[in-house]
């Protein structure tokens, strides 16, 4: 492992363009259960996945009924704001600030990136702390809204302050399509990117899992590097789409080639401290 970690640090050094693409396996080590695990909420309580798969489609039909569902039902994943950044986390963006990482690229909707210190994050499945317009696709802080004020005046939905069109939660449902400037901002990045971070996702669920695909299509002459950073190999690592796999937690990997670039070029180091 040692040796894996200073080959991945030589390879985010001397990247050009590097990102990170994140999953629930960052988030569990802060203790956010997750779906489809051993115990996770979907494993132990299957019509809760039902459910989640006719969320969308309620919003369709009635936005109002969508609100109030989401207003006095309990959150399958209870009070994010209780959670706090693991050292996974504070490692990317400890690379963020080091100018080695670009964009981090998360499938998770709990703002730990950010919470982290991470700027340049992509909510590839929206974000719990926002609402989305779905007319003219504006964001907005949810703490913008009173909306326990607005379901007992009988308000719901929420309005759009800009164009007046309905709001829903920012996080993408099954059935929904990922919002076009996120979904088009991600290919982007993928195919600029020359060295990829994979963290603590399975590298099954679509449309995200082609990211790395975009990755490895570099121009003719162009290499690119996909590091995994995984407690078990994914797909990526059967069919050898990344290169190579440091098997293990991310809160405990990642910082470890934060610890090994900076003994490698202690400059980096100090420009995080300014």
């Amino acid at each position: 492992m040692t040796d894996l970690i200073k080959q991945a640090a030589e390879h985010l050094i001397k990247s050009k363009y590097a990102i990170a693409l994140t999953g629930a396996g960052i988030s569990t080590e802060s203790g956010i259960p997750d779906f489809r695990g051993p115990s996770g909420i979907w494993t132990k309580d299957p019509e809760a996945e039902n459910r989640a798969y006719r969320v969308y489609a309620l919003f369709q039909k009635d936005p109002k009924r969508y609100w109030i569902d989401r207003l006095t039902m309990p959150s399958l994943l209870g009070n994010l704001d209780q959670y706090a950044p693991n050292p996974g986390h504070l490692a990317l963006a400890e690379l963020e600030k080091m100018g080695i990482l670009k964009w981090v690229i998360t499938q998770n909707i709990d703002g730990l990136h950010q919470k982290a210190g991470s700027r340049n994050v992509l909510d590839y499945h929206g974000n719990a702390f926002r609402h989305r317009c779905v007319a003219c696709g504006s964001r907005f802080e949810s703490r913008a809204f009173d909306l326990k004020k607005l379901l007992e005046e009988d308000r719901l939905p929420p309005l759009c302050s800009g164009c007046g069109g309905v709001l829903k939660s920012d996080v993408v449902h099954f059935h929904e399509p990922i919002p076009f400037d996120v979904a088009e901002q991600s290919l982007e990045e993928a195919s600029r990117c020359d060295v990829a971070l994979i963290c603590g996702t399975s590298a099954v669920v679509y449309p995200f899992a082609r990211l790395p695909q975009v990755v490895k299509q570099r121009p003719p002459g162009e290499e690119s590097i996909i590091i995994e950073v995984n407690a078990e190999p994914t797909p990526l690592t059967e069919r050898g789409i990344s290169d190579y796999l440091l098997r293990g937690k991310t809160g405990e990997v990642l910082p470890r080639i934060v610890e090994e670039i900076k003994k490698t070029q202690p400059q980096r180091s100090q420009s995080t401290q300014r």
